[in-house]
C-alpha cells in the first residue's frame, strides 16, 4: 500500500494491498516543493498518514483547524469569505519520516499542518495552486480516504 504524489505530473497514485492502482489529479503548492516552515511549499520525501479526519462528514463539509465548522461549501459561502483557504470533505494529515528533511525542527510536515484534503471543485487540478497542502477534488478525496488507513506510506517527489 502506497500513496505517491508527483509534483511534475500533479498526480496522486494510490496502490492498494491487492496491487490495484487508483489515480487522482491534484494541486500541490504554488510555491513549489520545499520543506521550510512558513515557505508555503509542499514537502518532499517519505511521509505517513498520521491522522484521518472527517470520517462521516458530508461532502463539501468545511474544516478549520481540523474541526468541522458545520458549514457546507457553496459559491455563496465562498463569496462571503473570499480569503479562506478552503479545506473540505476529508483530511489526511501527513507526518514526515526523514529527520532533518521533513521531520522535526523547522521542516516538520506535521507541525506545518500539511494535509491531503478536499478543495472547492471550482479550483483547478493539475496545476500547482495550493498553500503547501495537496488539494484534491472532493469526490476523489472521499474515495481515497475510504481506501487509506492511518500509517499508510506517502512519497512526495
Amino acid at each position: 500500500m502506497l500513496i505517491h504524489i508527483s509534483f511534475a505530473e500533479q498526480l496522486l497514485t494510490f496502490r492498494d494491498t491487492r496491487g490495484r492502482v487508483h489515480e487522482y489529479p491534484v494541486s500541490t503548492a504554488a510555491n513549489g516543493p520545499g520543506e521550510q516552515q512558513g515557505s508555503g511549499c509542499t514537502p518532499r520525501g517519505r511521509h505517513i498518514v498520521r491522522a484521518r479526519i472527517g470520517d462521516g462528514a458530508p461532502l463539501n463539509a468545511v474544516f478549520i483547524g481540523r474541526r468541522p465548522t458545520g458549514e457546507i461549501w457553496t459559491p455563496a459561502l465562498a463569496a462571503e469569505h473570499p480569503q479562506r483557504d478552503w479545506i473540505l470533505t476529508r483530511i489526511l494529515w501527513l507526518s514526515g519520516c526523514e529527520p532533518g528533511v521533513n521531520r522535526l525542527g523547522r521542516v516538520d510536515s506535521m507541525r506545518r499542518f500539511i494535509y491531503i484534503h478536499g478543495t472547492p471543485d471550482t479550483e483547478p487540478m493539475g496545476l500547482p495552486r495550493s498553500h503547501g497542502c495537496v488539494r484534491m477534488r472532493n469526490q476523489d478525496v472521499l474515495d481515497l480516504f475510504d481506501r487509506v488507513p492511518a500509517g499508510c506510506p506517502v512519497v512526495l517527489e
